[in-house]
């Protein structure tokens, strides 16, 4: 027997393991069959290359809970440790000094991130254990050893009256930890952190229903055995090579990572590099709603097939935050910040590399099945535009898959629309005009009108419109997007035939002046135009600029200055309109007025603008003019 103290650089180092070593204890389980499985898998490559003259067999971990005794048991079948290598493993805790580890446990605390880097990982076991045992048996014909702490600097080391290879972690549970003494929390701990670990991990074991013996009654009950709880999948599909996979093997670990997820995913992409970086995964675009808040957090990030957060920000590109699945690589940092997340060159590079690999997966879908891509556009155009938006590299791919659809279903590229509007649709600067709609439903009169100028309508609905049109227009020569509802349309009308006043400016000057004072309106400003006698006789415009600047403060990113601006409105009175003229006739002030009250509150009404007491008063003024 020997005893001695830990050779650690502080001496009162377990406090702080308990206290700091993790931002939540419950990591100590991953931890721990992170070491099993790392304990099998060196065994397998030295059997492999003959350094260790053993039968690898079918080695498994197992996990025990004994709540009478409340211990917690780990055991693994793999390399194991002499009493030497426990010496030089596990009594020497590896880091260099007190402040260094509290330095580098600042950094990684904010995201939970791991220190086992740093050889702490065992005694994370300190967090919710106030006793650790070790019984292992090593491969080489060596006596097996018996470690034990009490939570002190002190321990003891002993032989062991072990024959069979590998480990035995034993925790003595704390009064305040006893929750994982509890069956249920540790069978979700590994659900959670080892659900794909390439060691199978025993949890108990579980009844299995066999097939009846010929011969046997339909009413006998049907044999059962009890077979060992593998709560693992040791080989998920990301380990695979995508030749080995059949698109119903991607469906069903699509499954199997989302049980309670019933839609299917609309494709996926498989990732697979191991230079500059190794990387692995799978993603798969899922049908997608306007709320990308709602969307985020569903990816999962592994390491060496160990779940480590489905928090991936500063390793994907934000845009993919939205998809789900798994990447899995050992390249990526974890133990820090997330700033410096996104200044790491290696981190760069898979992003770089994820954001590549999902733009040519999406030209190849456009490419080879149109229909089928167009029909899936409603579901993913989300992330493609929130993409062109925030990544310049993928708006550059993207001009060749993105589509721009239009009010009457069609789903144009850029080159298609450009092609298409480009001859009839330019403003008096010359400019190519887009025009769009954001709600078919509030403002169907204005798309009509449009259309029956014989324009083009996109639609487009998406909360991030604003700015994604901002950076169109940035991004492109001579192009400005108008909303149908905006005021810069009635340029565009004009430019294609200059219509002729029936109103004298005189007239038109006189008209206004009685419209301002009828309406009493400040956030309505009258503009006198003349327009095709069949156009409604009142229409109402809001400024293009004003409009979209406080669309994008509202989805984030626009001007603070717009946030406490009024609402503002262009009244554009048709000059050639009948109506209009009839009003400008009318001797009477009173019908003068009411004819003034209700054109304007119909064009309210078509921009739903007409609300509370306003519209009261309209449908007491529509019965009155009826009777």
């Amino acid at each position: 027997m020997s005893t001695g103290k830990i050779n650690v650089s502080v001496e009162n180092i377990f406090p702080l393991i308990k206290k700091f070593l993790y931002s939540d204890h419950e990591i100590f389980l991953r931890e721990l069959i992170s070491n099993a499985t790392d304990a099998t898998l060196k065994l397998k490559h030295l059997s492999s290359i003959g350094e260790a003259n053993v039968t690898y067999g079918n080695p498994m971990i197992e996990v025990k809970v004994d709540k009478e005794a409340k211990q917690l048991r780990i055991i693994d079948q793999g390399l194991g440790m002499t009493a030497e290598e426990v010496e030089k493993y596990i009594n020497q805790v590896a880091f260099s000094g007190a402040e260094e580890f509290l330095n580098k446990y600042e950094d990684s605390a904010k995201d939970a991130g791991i220190i086992g880097h740093f050889g702490l990982g065992f005694y994370s076991a300190f967090m919710v254990a106030d006793k650790v045992e070790i019984i292992t048996k090593s491969y080489k014909d060596e006596p097996a050893a018996h470690w034990s702490c009490d939570g002190s600097p002190e321990f003891t080391l002993t032989e062991a009256d072990k024959s069979e290879r590998g480990t035995e972690i034993i925790l003595h549970i704390a009064e305040d930890s006893t929750e994982f003494l509890e069956e249920a929390r540790i069978r979700e701990l590994l659900t959670k952190y080892n659900k794909f670990m390439p060691v199978p991990i025993k949890f108990g074991t579980k009844v299995e229903t066999l097939e009846k013996p010929e011969g046997a009654k339909e009413e006998d009950p049907a044999p059962t055995q009890e077979v060992d709880d593998i709560i693992n999948n040791p080989n998920p599909a990301w380990t695979k090579q995508p030749t080995d996979l059949e698109e119903d093997d991607y469906k069903n670990f699509y499954r199997e990572l989302y049980p309670m997820q019933f839609d299917e995913p609309l494709f996926n992409i498989h990732l697979n590099v191991d230079y500059p970086f190794n990387l692995t995964g799978i993603l798969y675009f899922p049908k997608l709603g306007q709320d990308m808040n709602m969307q985020k957090d569903r990816i999962q990030l592994y390491q060496n097939q160990v779940f480590v957060t489905d928090n991936v920000e500063g390793i994907v590109p934000d845009f993919l935050t939205m998809l789900r699945g798994v990447i899995d690589s050992p390249d990526i940092p974890l133990n820090v910040s997330r700033s410096y997340l996104q200044a790491d060159g290696a981190v760069k590079k898979i992003s770089g590399y994820i954001t590549r690999k999902v733009a040519d997966k999406l030209k190849s879908l456009f490419t080879n099945d149109r229909e089928d891509f167009e029909a899936k556009w409603n579901d993913i155009k989300l992330v493609i535009e929130y993409g062109m938006l925030s990544e310049d590299k993928f708006f550059e791919k993207a001009e060749k898959f993105a589509l721009y659809p239009t009010v009457d279903g069609d789903y144009l590229t850029w080159e298609e629309l450009e092609g298409k509007i480009k001859e009839n649709q330019t403003d008096k600067d010359g400019k190519m005009v887009v025009l769009y709609a954001s709600d078919t439903d509030a403002q169907h009169a204005y798309i009509q009108t449009a259309k029956d100028k014989g324009y083009t309508v996109l639609l487009l609905d998406s909360p991030i419109v604003p700015h994604l049109i901002q950076k169109l227009e940035t991004s492109k020569e001579n192009v400005s997007f108008v909303r149908v509802d905006g005021d810069h349309i009635d340029n565009l009308i004009k430019k294609e035939e200059t219509q002729i006043s029936k109103l004298s400016d005189e007239e038109k000057e006189q008209l206004k002046e009685v419209i301002t004072k009828s309406i009493e309106n400040s956030s309505y400003t009258v503009q006198m135009e003349a327009m095709d006698s069949d156009a409604a006789p009142f229409i109402i415009t809001q400024p293009e600029f004003m409009r979209r600047m406080k669309e994008m403060q509202q989805t984030g990113g626009g001007p603070n200055m717009f946030g406490n601006m009024p609402e503002m409105y262009n009244l554009v009175v048709n000059a050639n309109h009948p109506l209009v003229s009839d009003i400008l006739n009318t001797k009477t002030d009173k019908k003068k007025e009411r004819l003034i009250k209700q054109s304007f509150d119909l064009a309210k009404l078509s921009q739903n603008l007409l609300k509370g007491e306003a519209l009261t008063d309209f449908i007491k003024r529509s019965y009155d003019m009826i009777k």
